[in-house]
């Protein structure tokens, strides 16, 4: 059996159905308890997802009500008219991209329903209910965990996961052998994606802010791991190891033990100058398998001017 917990979604759904009810039934309004459900259905993961909600829902209900009338009182109220009605509703909800306000404006339409008759008093009654669930639900979900730690916390394991892994090609490069298993790889993969998930959801929890430096930050890891993955399989092919195997190296080195998520990749393009400067004053390649290793040395490197361009472009953190 999975670990019993509460989320905090949870906990705002159920004091929000509460306070919707108790709110609804302090006003002796007909049908209250339907407040506790229009409450739940806008409570949604995101502010701005339960601002479109509330949204949908609301213009849903009035067009159910405005339909509800037509139907009942210019015809009656039957079962069968109420099955034609809701095929007329659906494609009208569409039409209006406000399909999601499906449930909660049947709701509506089945007090008129069950009421028999359509009143003023009924149509206060219905409004009432629509303020206070829509309200409250819209209230609850004002309130969002912080999950600037837990973005933090991810930062930090891809950050280490990147060091290891320049670290193990930089052994690589003097040894010519590793028992390295690459899995930081697979592991920075998934990192990667589960923080760009939570950094996108804080967007959405955000109504006037339209991007996230955290987001741009793990989508600048993205791409930089891209270039790490095709960068591994030149290194391990390399038939042998050469003199420029060492100079890259240390550079790799250097880089492993800098990694985090201030912007130095202007400091390590100049190295990387550097290093392709050695590789000119190096001696030129005297058999085939040489040349190999030396070209594919260079493309390393290259690729590695790419991953640092990425990261130059980057603006950096705004916590």
């Amino acid at each position: 059996m999975k670990k019993f917990s509460i989320g905090y979604r949870t906990l705002k759904t159920a004091v929000g159905a509460a306070l919707a009810i108790a709110i609804a039934h302090f006003f002796d309004l007909q049908f209250y308890t339907s407040a506790a459900i229009l409450t739940i259905l806008c409570i949604q993961p995101t502010k701005r997802k339960s601002v479109h909600a509330v949204y949908t829902r609301f213009v849903a209900s009035l067009l159910g009500m405005l339909l509800a009338w037509l139907a009942f009182e210019l015809i009656s109220y039957h079962p069968i008219m109420l099955g034609i009605m809701f095929i007329i509703f659906l494609p009208l909800l569409v039409s209006f991209h406000v399909t999601a306000g499906f449930v909660s404006s049947a709701v509506i339409v089945l007090h008129i329903y069950s009421a028999g008759h359509f009143s003023w008093t009924l149509l206060q009654n219905e409004i009432y209910l629509m303020l206070i669930g829509y309200g409250v639900g819209l209230a609850v979900n004002m309130y969002m965990p912080d999950i600037q730690p837990k973005l933090d916390a991810y930062r930090l394991q891809i950050e280490a996961y990147y060091q290891k892994i320049f670290s193990e090609i930089a052994q690589y490069l003097r040894n010519g052998e590793s028992l390295w298993d690459g899995h930081e790889l697979i592991a920075a993969a998934e990192v990667i994606n589960k923080a760009k998930a939570i950094a996108f959801q804080d967007v959405e929890n955000h109504l006037t802010r339209k991007s996230n430096s955290y987001y741009v930050y793990f989508d600048m890891r993205e791409q930089q791991l891209e270039i790490i993955e095709r960068i591994l399989p030149k290194i391990t092919a390399l038939p042998v190891i050469v003199q420029q195997a060492e100079v890259v190296a240390v550079f790799m080195e250097d880089l492993s033990e800098h990694v985090h998520s201030g912007n130095t990749a202007s400091h390590f393009i100049e190295k990387l100058d550097r290093v392709k400067v050695k590789f000119a004053e190096m001696p030129l390649p005297t058999d085939h398998q040489t040349f190999l290793a030396m070209a594919a040395l260079y493309q390393c490197i290259e690729e590695m001017e790419q991953y640092l361009a990425i990261k130059q472009s980057f603006a950096g953190l705004h916590k």
